[in-house]
């Protein structure tokens, strides 16, 4: 199982402490390479960390690729999806789970939870909202087209 984007790791983690056989968390950020080496430890888990930028490449060798929060911005929310894509196509399962930001390719997504949360940098006052994860759809000719 591959967690994309992995920040402090707390998809991964999960992903360990719930009996995944090997989980790799990927995040280039050298602080959250440092969160992750900390938290896994923390909790008593294996985690392989991969610092490099993985989205140019080919899918990885995983069964299960969970992205997290990781279309944040569009630029980036182009190269993952397309990053998705190979790995939906190359029999991954994808998973998506996001706090509903504007880049995020809602036409591509289908829904399967939801969840009320607080986001980061909320007030006190702010109310919560819903994140969700969704799993990819596979991609069509028209899909490819509109990049």
């Amino acid at each position: 199982m591959l967690d994309l984007g992995a920040g402090g790791g707390v998809v991964a983690i999960a992903a360990a402490l719930a009996g995944a056989r090997a989980v790799t968390a990927a995040e280039t950020d050298p602080d959250g390479r440092t969160a992750l080496g900390l938290n896994a430890a923390l909790n008593g888990v294996r985690l392989r960390i991969r610092g490099e930028d993985l989205l140019d490449g080919p899918p990885p060798s995983a069964g299960l690729v969970l992205a997290g929060d990781v279309f944040y911005a569009p630029d980036l929310a182009v190269r993952v999806l397309a990053f998705l894509d190979r790995c939906a196509a190359a029999g991954l399962g994808v998973l998506v789970g996001d706090p509903g930001r504007a880049p995020l390719p809602l036409d591509r997504l289908e829904p399967l939870a939801g969840y009320r949360v607080h986001d980061f940098g909320d007030g006190p006052g702010d109310p919560p909202r819903t994140c969700a994860v969704y799993a990819l759809r596979p991609s069509t000719s028209r899909d490819m087209a509109s990049r």
